[in-house]
């Protein structure tokens, strides 16, 4: 075997090339070779398939109150509520699919059950909103006389969460199976990885935008039915595109002998629990010397100490789920003008946040890291925890701007005789929508780029993935506390008859009190998380401490 390796080793680059890659196979099982798989020629088809499926995504998410408080005739509290509930429910269901992917389909298995899962939900949706049966029947004057059927709202609920199921298989899969077509030990290929990631998120974004500004417009001015179906149509095509691709993808076999990380985990946390929870002093002492279960220990206490950070960071999730929801009622009471007469969707003002994204990362990379740099001498200008306490403070100022800008919405409307006129259009640009979007845009760049940075960093090598999941599940579980919030603040303020915080009549309602009161939980929460970054100590500055003992 060793002679082999030794062959293997002196064989020249363009030898090589020919020879089967180690550990590596095709879809059916079969070795597969350098020069006809992987790399570019596979990667276009899983970005395909990806970048649709995020088309898709926003394209339903990000006008979906729109849908709900029209042909489903819900409050805006409920759907403001139910909007929430979904989207914390599928940015959760990547935990789940991450851990069935690690443990047993493997990526492109997974991959493959979310496209079918989104192909069927989309397809339901679609029928949902074109088949008379399953949609409520408009009056004469277009509008819906009677609310919609228990069964048209379960059957569009049903293809609503076949969608968040086809994500949750679909997301945790897609950029590292893309990744897996690049060989990190080969020059080349190792190189193309890097780009490949600076790509991913570029198109990832455009994406968003395109989807947000196009397909709100068809869904509000050509059909519902027309822009689900589009959507459909796309997720359908990418999924054939990328069985298309499967000849030239290259599988990796697992490691004998390897754990998923949440079996790793699972048993980390337990040596930790049998270390602390008994005192048997010579049986711990037994435990210290074994090298592997002081591992576990060091890995589950890694954990733990993340776990702070990360409940200081769900009032970020909070704020960002309003975008969804009540940012875009919001935009549907203003006027929406712009060259001479064509009016914006509500839903297209979104792309503002985007847009902030690409304009403000290179601007972030090259002018104020180097400034930063200077002035704090660290490479990355700010540390992980900087940068993500830097977001939350302009998620606070988001809050706080939303909340002027709607006060000054309903003095506008007051001031006009607006009040009792759920219809009317405020006489108020859109513009003043712009700071809110674009400061929860910039936020983004800061918070999540670095959450994501951080929860990777510091988790153990081998549990790297379940650091990612909490990066995820931030926005999922801050999507789930907006929607018990809003539930709960809507039973308050409408008893005994009052006009609840989020009537309707939007006119009538008080935004600006709800956004102040997140504003207030982001500052309580701000002050939660400095207290915890003044004391964490990084993974590496742990190790050299431990070094030094």
């Amino acid at each position: 075997m060793a002679m082999v390796d030794a062959e293997i080793h002196l064989l020249t680059g363009s030898d090589r090339d020919e020879l089967p890659l180690a550990g590596v196979s095709d879809f059916r099982g079969r070795p597969v070779y350098r020069n006809t798989s992987g790399v570019w020629r596979s990667v276009y088809f899983v970005v395909v398939v990806e970048i649709a499926g995020t088309f898709a995504y926003y394209g339903v998410s990000a006008n979906l109150i729109t849908y709900m408080t029209g042909p489903l005739d819900h409050s805006n509290a409920a759907a403001a509520a139910a909007v929430n509930v979904w989207s914390g429910t599928t940015r959760l269901m990547p935990l789940l699919g991450a851990f069935l992917a690690d443990s047993w389909l493997g990526r492109y298995r997974s991959i493959i059950l979310g496209s079918t899962f989104y192909t069927l939900g989309y397809g339901m949706i679609t029928l949902a909103s074109m088949l008379p049966v399953l949609r409520p029947s408009p009056s004469i004057n277009n509008e819906f006389s009677s609310g919609p059927s228990m069964m048209q709202v379960a059957f569009f609920y049903a293809s609503l969460y076949l969608i968040g199921i086809g994500y949750g298989a679909d997301k945790p899969c897609g950029a590292a199976f893309a990744a897996d077509q690049f060989d990190p030990d080969h020059p080349r290929e190792g190189a193309a990885r890097c780009s490949f990631f600076n790509w991913w998120y570029f198109s990832s974004v455009v994406g968003i935008a395109v989807a947000i500004a196009v397909v709100s417009y068809i869904e509000e001015n050509l059909g519902w039915g027309i822009g689900f179906g589009m959507l459909c149509a796309i997720v359908l095509c990418s999924f054939v595109v990328f069985l298309l691709g499967s000849p030239t993808y290259r599988l990796y076999a697992p490691t004998r002998g390897t754990q998923s990380a949440v079996t790793r985990l699972a048993h980390s946390l337990a040596a930790l629990t049998k270390n602390s929870g008994f005192p048997f002093i010579a049986k711990r002492n037994k435990q210290h010397d074994d090298e592997d279960a002081l591992a576990k220990l060091e890995e589950a206490r890694s954990v733990l100490r993340l776990l702070p950070i990360w409940v200081a960071c769900l009032a970020y999730g909070v704020v960002f789920a309003q975008v969804l929801t009540f940012f875009n009622k919001q935009g549907r009471t203003l006027d929406r003008r712009i060259f001479g007469g064509l009016e914006l969707p509500p839903a297209a003002l979104q792309t503002l946040g985007p847009a902030s994204i690409l304009v403000f990362v290179p601007i972030y990379d090259r002018v104020l890291v180097p400034a930063l740099r200077c002035a704090t001498g660290k490479q990355s200008g700010l540390t992980q925890l900087q940068r993500v306490g830097t977001g939350m403070v302009v998620s606070l100022a988001t809050a706080c701007v939303a909340a002027l800008v709607e006060g000054r919405r309903l003095e506008t409307a007051r001031e006009h005789g607006l009040v009792d006129n759920e219809g009317a259009t405020v006489p108020m640009s859109w513009a003043w929508l712009v700071p809110q979007y674009v400061m929860i845009g910039v936020a983004d760049v800061f918070t999540m780029a670095g959450m994501q940075e951080f929860f990777y960093d510091q988790m153990p090598d081998e549990l790297r993935s379940v650091g990612l999941a909490l990066y995820f599940s931030v926005t999922g579980i801050g999507s789930l506390i907006s929607g018990a919030l809003i539930s709960l603040i809507d039973g308050i303020t409408s008893r005994d008859g009052g006009d609840s915080w989020f009537a309707d009549n939007l006119n009538r309602a008080h935004l600006d009190y709800f956004y102040w009161l997140l504003a207030v939980l982001s500052a309580a929460e701000l002050a939660l998380f400095i207290c915890i970054a003044s004391t964490y100590v990084y993974k590496h500055k742990r190790a050299s401490l431990i070094v030094r003992i």
